[in-house]
């Protein structure tokens, strides 16, 4: 078994969408051994910085919170494809070139997980490529970009995912990963009434299953 960690480290000079200042984390000493017999650190980040998951009230009114996320699409066997030779986005014509099934976990890899700043050009799912994994009815789709779309009017790829109430999770880490199928692990924080919420993910290869 070999365990690869595909989320984000996280620190105040971290990669941050469209390199947003208010988006990095503040980490900050509480308590240290100066003043204390003990050490406590607090930190104040964006839900969507780093290594996230998107629920459907990120961009649908009264869309379902992170109190309704099902443990089982985010814990569960994945497949990863490799689109390291996509130049600009993914669209449906390169998801038909890769068996995809009802039900599957996807992961997208792509050139982003090769540049160590955000790239405002970065890889993204177009809304076509969006639409033909909502049709197939898949459970979640990640991808190692910090969105999962850009450029796009009233975030077409975002909205066609969601509705169906399919997961996403945005910033993974994949340069290490080779396409194939794991067991991908993603438990968010257990935060109450939120859009979205940091999470620590894992793909577990030669797994028992």
């Amino acid at each position: 078994m070999k365990i690869y960690d595909i989320s984000m480290e996280i620190h105040e000079n971290m990669p941050v969408y469209n390199n947003l200042e208010e988006k990095k984390p503040k980490i900050e000493v509480k308590r240290d051994f100066e003043t204390s017999n003990g050490y406590e650190s607090k930190i104040e980040m964006d839900m969507h910085t780093g290594t996230h998951l998107d629920m459907p009230l990120h961009m649908i009114g009264g869309g379902k919170t992170l109190d309704y996320l099902d443990l089982y699409k985010v814990v569960t066997k994945c497949k990863v494809f490799d689109f390291t030779d996509v130049d600009s986005m993914i669209t449906q014509k390169e998801l038909e070139s890769k068996k995809i099934e009802e039900g599957d976990f996807i992961i997208l890899k792509t050139k982003n997980s090769f540049a160590d700043d955000f790239d405002f050009e970065f890889i993204y799912l177009e809304k076509s490529g969006a639409k033909y994994l909502a049709d197939k009815n898949i459970k979640g789709v990640g991808i190692d970009a910090l969105g999962i779309e850009r450029s796009q009017k009233d975030h077409a790829t975002h909205n066609t995912i969601l509705e169906k109430d399919i997961v996403i999770v945005e910033g993974l880490s994949l340069r290490d990963v080779k396409e194939g199928e794991y067991l991908f692990i993603g438990a968010p924080l257990k935060i109450k009434g939120v859009e979205a919420a940091p999470l620590r993910a894992l793909l577990i290869e030669d797994y028992m299953g």
